[in-house]
């Protein structure tokens, strides 16, 4: 999803980025701040998979971290570009006949990419719960973080959601499935916080 103006997130250095989200522009901005943080939390769960002492059973849990971190950081991208197709539809002059339909197909688009970050942060955090029952104790710490962090990835993102929900009138559904989302992410940083105090 990169393109010369926009070479991809993932190429940038961490302070260019971070320089990127504080300049006064639309892009990047909270949904690509969400995927980020949980392309950041896969990376933890991926890492306390690999040094678990059961390394070949923890194999599957480092795969799917690895493809989450992938899948999210690609969302970043797509977020920016989504939110740049909105701006570009509210712009557009407001005796265009087709400037309605516009605007609803580019809001739906940028509903659907924070939707996905939400699911994909719910996803990390189940893999961290599958971490934290039986991976290296010594870890613990990085489990927790990382479904922390994809808890509130899931929450930002559910609530990007809502608000393009609203502003398209879309069907609000979008905003249940990314609550959803948001809540089983929550519910399992609920099981894990303990879990992983007991064995720290």
């Amino acid at each position: 999803m990169s393109s010369p103006a926009h070479p991809g997130y993932a190429e940038q250095t961490v302070a260019e980025f971070l320089a990127a989200v504080a300049a006064r522009r639309s892009a990047p901005s909270g949904g690509a701040v969400a995927a980020l943080t949980v392309a950041a939390a896969a990376g933890l769960v991926a890492m306390a998979a690999r040094f678990s002492s059961a390394v070949e059973a923890e194999v599957p849990a480092a795969d799917e971290a690895d493809a989450v971190r992938a899948e999210a950081t690609a969302l970043a991208d797509r977020d920016s570009l989504a939110y740049g197709e909105v701006l570009a539809a509210f712009r557009a002059p407001r005796d265009d006949p087709g400037r309605p339909a516009r605007i609803r197909s580019a809001v739906e688009r940028a509903a659907d990419v924070p939707l996905r970050i939400a699911e994909a942060a719910a996803r990390v955090a189940r893999t961290g719960e599958a971490i934290a029952e039986g991976g290296n104790p010594n870890l613990a710490g990085d489990v927790r973080a990382g479904v922390v962090l994809a808890e509130g990835a899931a929450r930002a993102a559910a609530e990007l959601v809502r608000i393009n929900v609203e502003l398209g009138g879309l069907d609000a559904g979008i905003a249940v499935a990314a609550s959803r989302a948001a809540a089983a992410a929550r519910e399992t940083a609920q099981r894990v916080l303990p879990m992983a105090e007991e064995r720290v």
